[in-house]
C-alpha cells in the first residue's frame, strides 16, 4: 500500500509558502487563508509531506479567492515523512502517523469550524489525506468529500460515506490503479441517494494533483484540471 510511488517527487517544504498564515484550529498548527468570517470552510488533508508543501498552499489560496475559508492543518505535528531518512522508512512513520489518528484529529478541527459560525464544511485528502477524508464522510463532520489519489482507501470506507463525493484517480496508480477506482464506482453506483463523480486522468501518476514541477506545462495542465474538478465539486455541495 506504500511503495515507492506513494512517496514520489517531494516537494521543497516552506513554512512562509502561500498568501494565508499559521494558527492554531482545533488544537493543530493550520495554514488559513480566505475570508475568517465565511460560513463555508474547507479542510484540505495533505499527503505525507504535510502542510507546509507550496502547490497545496497555492491551491488553499485558489480556492480561499472563490469565498470559502480554507484550512489545511498539520496532522503530524511538525513531523512529515522525510525521505532522507533511512532510519525511518515510510512504513515506520507510517506506525506514529496512522490515518486513523488523522481522522480523531480531524474531530476538534471540524468543531472549531462550526464554533466559528461555519455552517457548511468540504474536504479534499491528497494520497494519506484521502483516508481521513472518507472516514470523516458523514454529515455530522462535512458535507462533501473529495478524494485526490487515494492511499489505504477500502472498497468498506467507500461503502461508509453518506456525503457527495468526487474521486480523481490517475491512470497509473498502483496505490489506487483503475480498476479499484472502478470498484469504488461500482460500490457508490449502488446507493443512490450519494452523490458520486470517478474520474481517471490520463497519463498521470499517483501524486499528480500537488506533487508537480510548476515549470512543466504538461504537468501543470492535468493537476489544474483536477483542481477545477475539485472546486466544482465544493461550490455544488458546500454551500
Amino acid at each position: 500500500m506504500s511503495g515507492p510511488q506513494c512517496c514520489a517527487n517531494p516537494p521543497t517544504l516552506n513554512p512562509a509558502s502561500g498568501a494565508g498564515h499559521v494558527e492554531k484550529v482545533g488544537g493543530l498548527n493550520s495554514y488559513v487563508t480566505g475570508p475568517s468570517d465565511s460560513k463555508l470552510a474547507i479542510i484540505l488533508i495533505s499527503d505525507v509531506y504535510g502542510y507546509e508543501a507550496p502547490n497545496l498552499r497555492k491551491l488553499a489560496d485558489k480556492i480561499a479567492t472563490t469565498g470559502f475559508y480554507v484550512v489545511v492543518p498539520d496532522f503530524f505535528y511538525g513531523d512529515p515523512y522525510s525521505p532522507d531518512n533511512a532510519e525511518r522508512p515510510i512504513q515506520v512513520w507510517l506506525k506514529e502517523h496512522a490515518p486513523e489518528k488523522g481522522f480523531e484529529d480531524a474531530k476538534p478541527v471540524v468543531q472549531a469550524l462550526k464554533s466559528k459560525g461555519v455552517s457548511a464544511i468540504g474536504a479534499a485528502g491528497f494520497c494519506w489525506g484521502a483516508k481521513v477524508v472518507v472516514l470523516l464522510g458523514k454529515p455530522e463532520f462535512i458535507q462533501a468529500a473529495v478524494l485526490l489519489h487515494p492511499s489505504f482507501v477500502s472498497v468498506d470506507d467507500i461503502r461508509a460515506v453518506e456525503v457527495p463525493i468526487a474521486i480523481l484517480g490517475a491512470e497509473n496508480d498502483h496505490l489506487s490503479p483503475p480498476a479499484l477506482l472502478k470498484q469504488y464506482e461500482e460500490v457508490l453506483a449502488a446507493k443512490p441517494e450519494v452523490d458520486r463523480h470517478v474520474k481517471i486522468f490520463p497519463k498521470v501518476a499517483h501524486g499528480w494533483t500537488v506533487r508537480y514541477n510548476v515549470e512543466d506545462e504538461t504537468a501543470v495542465k492535468p493537476a489544474e484540471e483536477a483542481h477545477g474538478n475539485l472546486l466544482e465539486w465544493f461550490t455544488k455541495y458546500v454551500k
